[in-house]
C-alpha cells in the first residue's frame, strides 16, 4: 500500500499539470468550455444545415459524445508522453513510478468536471432536466477512468523506448474519433458491428450516458459489463507491462 508521502507527491503531480496546461494562456481554463462549445456549434451548423435529421436534443446529444472522447484523448496523450517528460523526477526521487502515468491521467478530471457542468447547462436548458439515474454517472466514470489508466501505464512504459509511441496515440485517437458514436446514433451502425463497438469503452461510455441523460434509463447490464470487464483488462494489461519495463526506464531516460 502506498505510504501518505505518496499520496502527497501524487496530489503535487496532478496540480503541477493542471498548472503548466493553462501557464501563460491568457484565456486559462475557459479553454476547457472552448473546445466543446466550438465542436458543438460546427457540428450544430452542419447536421441541422446540411445533414437535415439531427437526432433530439442534439446538443445534449453532441456534448454526450464530445466530453468522453476529449477526456479520454488527451488523458492518454498526456499519460503517454508523461514518464519521458518526467525523467528529472524518476532518476531523482525513488518513488513507485506508476504514479507520474497516474497523475497526468487525473488531472485532466479537472477539465472533465468543467465540461459536465457546462452538459448540465445545456440538460436544463433544453428542458430534459436531471433524472435519478444520474447517480449511476460516476460509476460509469469511474470505469471509464480505470481504463484510461491502463492505457496511460502500459504506453507511457512503451514511449521510454520507443519515442514514436506517442504518434503512434495521436493517429489512434484520430481513427478512434470515427469509431465512437459521437455525432451519429448507435443505431445507425450496422448489426453485425453493434457488439464489437460495445466493448470499445469509449463509444460505451457514450451510449451509457446517452441512456442516462436523454433517455432517462439506466444503461444496459450487458453494456455495464462489457465495460467493466475490459476496463480491468486493460488496468491489469498496463499494470503488468509498465512493471515488467519500468526496471530500465533509467538507462533509456
Amino acid at each position: 500500500m502506498w505510504r501518505g508521502d505518496y499520496w502527497f507527491l501524487l496530489k503535487n503531480l496532478i496540480l503541477k499539470d493542471f498548472r503548466i496546461r493553462y501557464r501563460n494562456m491568457s484565456l486559462g481554463m475557459f479553454w476547457s468550455l472552448l473546445n466543446p462549445l466550438v465542436m458543438l456549434a460546427v457540428w450544430s451548423f452542419v447536421f441541422t444545415n446540411i445533414f437535415t435529421n439531427p437526432a433530439p436534443h442534439f446538443a445534449v446529444f453532441i456534448l454526450c459524445g464530445i466530453i468522453p472522447f476529449n477526456f479520454f484523448s488527451l488523458a492518454w496523450a498526456a499519460g503517454t508522453s508523461s514518464v519521458a517528460e518526467s525523467a528529472g523526477l524518476i532518476k531523482r526521487v525513488a518513488v513507485p513510478r506508476e504514479i507520474v502515468p497516474i497523475a497526468s491521467v487525473l488531472s485532466n478530471c479537472v477539465h472533465v468536471a468543467i465540461q459536465v457542468g457546462l452538459l448540465l447547462v445545456f440538460v436544463v436548458g433544453s428542458g430534459i432536466g436531471i433524472n435519478v439515474y444520474w447517480l449511476l454517472l460516476p460509476l460509469i466514470w469511474a470505469l471509464e477512468l480505470v481504463f484510461i489508466c491502463g492505457c496511460a501505464l502500459l504506453f507511457s512504459a512503451l514511449n521510454v523506448y520507443v519515442r514514436d509511441t506517442r504518434y503512434f496515440v495521436e493517429s489512434a485517437n484520430l481513427v478512434l474519433f470515427w469509431l465512437v458514436p459521437i455525432f451519429y446514433d448507435f443505431s445507425a451502425v450496422p448489426q453485425r458491428f453493434k457488439d464489437l463497438y460495445q466493448y470499445n469503452p469509449i463509444a460505451a461510455l457514450v451510449l451509457a450516458m446517452r441512456d442516462v441523460v436523454i433517455s432517462a434509463k439506466p444503461p444496459s447490464e450487458v453494456l455495464m459489463m462489457k465495460l467493466t470487464l475490459v476496463s480491468f483488462l486493460a488496468l491489469a494489461v498496463g499494470l503488468l507491462g509498465f512493471r515488467r519495463l519500468k526496471p530500465r526506464f533509467y538507462d533509456h531516460l
